[in-house]
């Protein structure tokens, strides 16, 4: 089976909302908080992911060549732990497809998709325990990460992928849960990528933000941590003011710190769940909506990890707000 490799060009909108069904994986990874007056905010997760297979194209059409997958989670603090659901199917049959067109996902009655005209997403997530439907508008240009939308995730060209983010989306949501109706507003953030080999052998895992600041300024940093002892396999940041162009920081002006540490019951994994994270001159810190927001999405993607919802912090003050992803604490990440 050979797969598409990622080399330099550049992203075109729409097609590149859509599909890359060549590629390895791909995911349409949607977070944010969700505000209503009178209670305290939560957070969610609805995730999409398409996998292709190493099974030969010109194999029967009953054969699973392309998967996907999506998980949908919600973080309140007054249950205190994740409330999840997960969906896995191969394509097929007009009722598990990802468009090459343009963001449009479904698994069966869960679906992801994007308005070619107003450029709004819109996500419906008929799950068990909740219903959740939402709406994310764009109020700002995407964000191409790394350089023009290619992202280095290690010190070669091998491990590479594309990524955009689409940051500071205006939410709407209506979610139904233990016979109540609830609407919210809040702010969420899109990240779309899709690659081959995105890491390194030796790579346990990433740590990574997505954070929305009040005034409209957009902050992403990752690192891709070692397996064992050693320095990082590769970091990286940017930021983007509201109307400038974005500005990328490499992997010497860039470093996490742990804060604190939780150590989940379950899998026995302990998170660093508050980082201190300086990205040239500046430093930030993150503090968790709540500790327990490990993910088991071992019966689908095969990974536990630790997504949570996050605020963002300068000087001890709030600035923001977004999300902390953690992967690679139970056992090494392999996509």
């Amino acid at each position: 089976m050979q797969y598409a490799r990622v080399v330099p060009r550049t992203l075109v909108f729409p097609r590149d909302h859509g599909a890359h069904p060549e590629f390895r994986t791909e995911w349409w990874y949607l977070t944010g908080w969700l505000d209503a007056t009178g209670r305290p905010s939560i957070g969610f997760q609805a995730t999409f992911f398409r996998v292709r297979t190493p099974i030969a194209d010109d194999s029967s059409r009953f054969s699973p060549q392309q998967l996907l997958i999506a998980h949908a989670a919600l973080a309140d603090p007054a249950r205190g732990a994740l409330l999840h659901e997960e969906r896995a199917q191969r394509t097929g049959f007009g009722l598990v497809e990802a468009s090459t067109a343009d963001t449009d996902v479904r698994i069966d009655r869960w679906r992801f998709a994007r308005d070619s005209r107003s450029g709004i997403y819109r996500g419906t997530i008929p799950a068990r325990a909740f219903d959740l439907e939402l709406s994310a508008a764009p109020t700002q240009a995407p964000l191409l990460q790394g350089n023009s939308g290619l992202s280095w995730k290690g010190p070669t060209g091998e491990q590479a992928s594309y990524y955009y983010s689409e940051p500071q989306l205006a939410i709407e949501a209506t979610l139904n849960i233990a016979g109540s109706t609830l609407r919210f507003r809040g702010r969420g953030w899109l990240d779309h990528e899709w690659s081959t080999s995105v890491l390194d052998p030796q790579a346990a895992g990433w740590d990574w933000v997505g954070m929305n600041l009040d005034d409209g300024s957009t902050l992403t940093a990752f690192e891709i941590r070692r397996i064992g002892p050693g320095p990082p396999i590769h970091r990286y940041a940017s930021l983007r003011a509201p109307g400038a162009p974005v500005r990328t920081f490499g992997a010497d002006e860039v470093s996490f710190e742990t804060l604190a540490t939780w150590r989940s019951p379950r899998t026995g994994a302990t998170y660093p769940v508050a980082r201190r994270i300086s990205i040239g001159g500046q430093a930030f810190e993150t503090r968790p909506l709540m500790n327990d927001q490990e993910l088991d999405s071992r019966t689908s993607t095969g990974a536990v990890y630790w997504e949570g919802a996050s605020e963002l912090l300068q000087t001890g003050q709030r600035v923001g707000r977004g999300y902390l992803e953690m992967t690679g604490y139970v056992a090494p990440m392999r996509l």
